[in-house]
């Protein structure tokens, strides 16, 4: 049971070990139970280690002992439960960068749970003015940040929890689904969850409700392999939202590393989300489902110079900041304020450590690298042989993880796309924005299609790089929904409170002529089939496709692009879509389509087209057509079009099996048409084949494969406006 200070905060702390940092329960050779405490504070002149109760009462113990810079003691008698924080002594300059405040709590960088979360918001909606380490004086701007607040932020501040979860995860077994294979399903604990009607209402929004049986039924009855949740460290409700009665839905704001978002557990935030969180992983993984985490290591919650002292501010701040050239301000990579400075030891081990615990302890299959260039970046510029990722190469736990880039920050020089080193997969924005623009209508040639359908080679083919290196996606959390890509041409984020200034202008979408939801037919059918059109190049394209939550059925933000701040109907999953007929059929259209891809190794290559004649028939790996059923030559690369045929062979797949025999598998041909009337299109003969058998139709509503019926060779097909056709080529003698 958790125990008070009355059993461990009366007696002075003893030397302990400076390792491992954070609070570690154990029990000493000589039989006595306690918790080590061992915190870096590098330029700090003394620590307090301060212990609360259940009535929130503090008792507070020095940390005499200072080794290599970290400050460290142990406690006999505080065990698993016990909630507790940091004061830390130092000098207050914020002109040279010395952010000390002893008056300010601090939590633990290494909090394995956080209990609560900061303050309760005074009048107006805004944070306690207690939460920042200096006076907030807006009446002086220039000197608004350097009065030192001596105010007590304890009453209004979370605390660390010190956990003891022993866990071998013996009864667990990962699906370790290679990347050629994979189907990533990014989506949000909390929304996902809300609003499942098959979720128990106490589940809801939780860790326990996406392990739900309900929550994995979608999952697999979908067939995707892997979900990537949006950001589930603990993290924090930025001031300026609080004040407009609005929070931080995203999670992109994080303050604790180790400790899984107290708001996402049913069953307590004392530790009993940490276990939830394992219940959670557990759950998927039976289910043959990886688990992704969103890590936002790029920044942390405390803002810039006017920011809150919640932890690494009041700890050591030019020991974890990238400061300006004036050290009062911070240098910011991230646009949110400020930046960790990733090439000091101490921060890339607090990265690493953060890392391989939730690998090693929260049994997790890989991460996806918020802003990812700020955390390669060397003094200033990005850097591929940056201390962080010569680090991540090495590490013996970290190198064998699925390591997802978002590959830009917003600093001179880091837009990064193809620039990763291997065991590097990408967020392919490229992708994104050629696939938006060729079903817009807005492709001026099909060059870069071609690229983005057969693995983007012109970005990944160097250095030992794969296909899937790409990951594909056309709609993420960041923008319009599928749905929305369709229905809008312009954002309509007023539920946001920023005048519709906020997220992007540049969202490449159409609305097929009306802007938002019509009851007009045939719009809603043309609507319709551009949302299977999307789906349906994302899953046959070569690379990892990944999907947002709730495309697969229709969902909507109403045209809002920029949903960081609606933790309500805006950003949730509405499950009652189902209820329509045709958002039935589009899952069920998804889901044959994710299955295609699976039972066919020549949708999901492991190595990149030749382009090169094989055999003695001539045949290539990959194919390409003109609209006429010729064969591209270079000068149509150049020519205007809005069609695309694409030949897949799977007599070519220069891959073998488990045991060294070649895999071999169906030939496929693909045929994009973006152009607003009917193709009579020329299906390719020998060496190619001598007929084919239609298998996907987008302008059809049914998500059934259509009527079997043979088409010679030589015949025409016709391709309906604004369609794919996906057809399967006879086998040749």
């Amino acid at each position: 049971m958790p125990q008070g200070p009355e059993h461990g905060a009366d007696v002075d702390a003893w030397p302990g070990q400076p390792q491992p940092l954070g609070a570690r329960f154990l029990i000493d050779p000589d039989g006595v139970e306690g918790t080590n405490f061992a915190l870096w504070a590098g330029g700090a002149e003394a620590v307090e280690l301060c212990l609360f109760d259940e009535t929130g009462r503090e008792t507070r113990r020095p940390l005499a002992e200072l080794t290599h810079e970290i400050w460290h003691g142990f406690l006999p008698g505080v065990r698993p439960g016990q909630r507790y924080g940091y004061r830390v002594h130092g000098r207050w300059d914020p002109r040279t960068g010395a952010r000390w405040n002893p008056a300010k709590l601090l939590l633990d960088p290494y909090a394995r749970a956080v209990d609560g979360e900061p303050g309760r918001p005074a009048a107006g909606g805004e944070l306690p003015a207690e939460l920042y380490g200096h006076v907030r004086d807006w009446s002086e701007q220039e000197l608004a940040d350097t009065v030192r607040d001596d105010r007590d932020s304890a009453p209004f501040m979370p605390k660390g929890v010190v956990v003891h979860d022993h866990d071998t995860w013996s009864d667990d077994r990962r699906p370790d689904t290679s990347w050629a294979d994979s189907v990533i399903y990014e989506l949000h604990v909390r929304g996902f969850t809300m609003r499942h009607p098959g979720i128990p209402p106490e589940l809801r929004g939780s860790y326990a409700g996406l392990g739900h049986p309900a929550a994995v039924e979608h999952l697999t009855g979908l067939g995707v392999t892997a979900v990537e949740l949006l950001p589930v460290h603990q993290f924090v409700h930025d001031d300026q939202l609080l004040r407009r009665g609005l929070r931080n839905y995203w999670g992109y704001n994080s303050i604790g590393y180790f400790a899984p978002h107290g708001a996402y557990s049913a069953s307590g935030t004392r530790g009993q989300q940490v276990g939830e969180f394992k219940g959670m992983v557990r759950a998927l993984h039976r289910a043959g489902i990886e688990v992704i985490l969103d890590v936002v290591y790029n920044h942390t919650a405390e803002g810039g110079a006017l920011g809150p002292t919640l932890s690494l501010r009041g700890i050591d701040n030019a020991g974890y900041y990238r400061l300006a050239e004036d050290p009062r301000h911070y240098t910011d990579y991230s646009g949110c304020g400020n930046t960790l400075h990733v090439v000091r030891p101490q921060v890339l081990r607090l990265i690493t450590d953060s890392l391989r615990y939730w690998v090693q302890e929260m049994a997790v299959d890989g991460f996806r690298f918020d802003l990812a260039s700020a955390l390669a970046r060397a003094m200033h510029d990005v850097d591929m042989l940056s201390p962080f990722l010569a680090v991540i190469a090495q590490d013996p736990v970290l190198r064998r993880v699925k390591l997802i880039a978002e590959p830009w920050d917003v600093g001179t020089g880091g837009y990064q796309v193809g620039a990763f080193p291997p065991l590097w997969t990408e967020w392919n924005d490229r992708y994104r924005d050629t696939v938006r623009d060729y079903w817009r209508g807005a492709l001026p040639d099909v060059r870069d299609l071609g690229y983005r359908l057969s693995g983007s080679s012109d970005l990944y083919a160097w250095g030992g790089r794969r296909p899937y290196a790409s990951v594909n996606f056309v709609t993420a959390h960041d923008g319009f929904t599928l749905r929305d890509l369709v229905t809008y041409e312009r954002k309509h984020n007023e539920a946001n409170g920023e005048d519709n200034h906020d997220g992007s202008d540049d969202n490449r979408s159409w609305n097929c002529g009306v802007e938002g939801e019509t009851d007009a037919p045939d719009i809603a059918a043309l609507r319709r089939r551009q949302v299977r059109n999307v789906l349906t190049t994302l899953l046959l394209s070569t690379g990892v496709p990944m999907l947002l939550a709730g495309d697969e059925m229709g969902r909507t933000q109403g045209g809002n692009n920029n949903a960081y701040c609606q933790d309500n109907d805006i950003g949730w999953l509405d499950w009652t879509l189902l209820e329509d007929p045709g958002w039935r059929e589009l899952l069920a259209f998804t889901s044959r389509l994710i299955r295609m891809r699976r039972d066919h190794p020549v949708l999901r290559r492991r190595a990149f087209f030749s382009g090169r004649r094989h055999g003695p028939e001539g045949l290539r790996d990959l194919g390409w057509f003109t609209a006429t059923g010729r064969e591209m030559a270079e000068r149509d690369w150049y020519a205007p079009s809005r069609t695309l045929g694409m030949f897949l062979s799977g007599r070519e797949l220069r891959q073998r099996d488990a045991r060294g025999r070649p895999v071999t598998d169906d030939s496929f041909l693909v045929l994009l048409h973006a152009g607003a009337e009917p193709l009579d299109f020329p299906l390719p003969g020998p060496p190619w084949a001598d007929g084919y058998r239609l298998l996907v139709d987008t302008a059809r509503d049914d998500p059934a494969a259509p009527p079997a019926t043979r088409h010679p060779a030589g015949t025409r097909i016709t391709a309906p406006p604004r369609s794919v056709l996906l057809l399967l080529a006879d086998p040749r003698d």
